[in-house]
């Protein structure tokens, strides 16, 4: 990643000439996991009007219908997008070229992912893959609490698929962990992890299927290491929101669009275009 200028915007309509699809980061821009950023809606909305297509990109591991459902719940209308591609949806090819022997490590919510696919959901002794879409009880429950668990499955040789390579997420103004926090401790202790989502290739390949293959992609989003370098290694420029996850990490720069630069530069990312909040 090279250094160069990011450019502070006030609104999306800005540069929105310049591209013919959107790949639109869901949670921390389009809602908070409490309610939906209505200035966030507007925009993508008014993107569609003027012919763009946006694609909403999500590290969710549930699969976009159920994912379309939250969202409406949430504030967010149909209006505001013409596809929505998950972790889920690129995960569900790994699974399926596993082995059919699944333990899944997450909350019950998330079982949608298995939907249709022949797999015998096991105990811990009669597993042969992980499936880890989240913790039981992502409000309750700390990442380290499954290292024990984690430790006997890497001595064994079993694969871990992560559906959510994100660590944490806001909800309102709480930090959540995801499932990318326990797959991050069963790297650490050398168990083989297998990643779909932001910011990997198999999401972006579905993605572009939705929203054109020739199309010239502006990459929308929070994260720097799921969004911003997920836009970087497809070779998409990105309108980074810089009050999202990163809020407080980044406070002593991120008035400055010159500083930011230089402290995205450092982490081995870059992003053409930033803005507080989407809009």
């Amino acid at each position: 990643m090279t250094e160069s200028a990011m450019r502070a915007i006030r609104s999306l309509d800005e540069v929105l000439s310049g591209y013919d699809a959107l790949f639109c980061d869901v949670w921390g821009v389009v809602h908070d996991g409490v309610a939906s950023h209505p200035a966030a809606v507007a925009a993508l909305t008014a993107a569609r009007r003027a012919g763009k297509k946006v694609v909403l990109l999500t590290n969710s591991p549930r699969l976009n219908d159920g994912v379309e459902r939250q969202i409406a719940g949430l504030g967010v209308t149909r209006e505001a997008f013409d596809a929505i591609v998950t972790s889920g949806d690129a995960t569900r090819a790994l699974i399926e070229a596993g082995s059919r022997h699944v333990l899944h490590i997450g909350p019950e919510r998330d079982l949608d992912i298995f939907g249709g696919l022949g797999l015998s959901l096991e105990s811990e002794a009669g597993a042969q893959v992980i499936v880890c879409t989240g913790l039981a009880d992502d409000r309750s429950e700390d990442p380290e609490t499954y290292r024990p668990l984690l430790e006997r499955l890497a001595d064994r040789g079993l694969p871990m698929i992560c559906a959510n390579p994100d660590i944490v997420v806001h909800v309102g103004d709480r930090l959540i962990p995801c499932a990318g926090a326990v797959a991050a401790i069963y790297a650490e202790i050398g168990g083989t992890v297998h990643l779909a989502g932001k910011p990997h290739a198999p999401i972006y390949a579905v993605a572009r299927r939705a929203g054109g293959e020739e199309a010239r992609v502006l990459c929308i989003g929070d994260g720097l290491m799921t969004d911003v370098l997920g836009a970087n290694n497809h070779g998409a420029d990105c309108l980074f929101i810089s009050h999202g996850i990163h809020r407080d990490e980044l406070a002593d720069v991120i008035g400055d669009p010159v500083l930011l630069s230089a402290e995205l530069l450092a982490r081995g990312v870059g992003a053409r275009y930033v803005m507080p909040a989407l809009r």
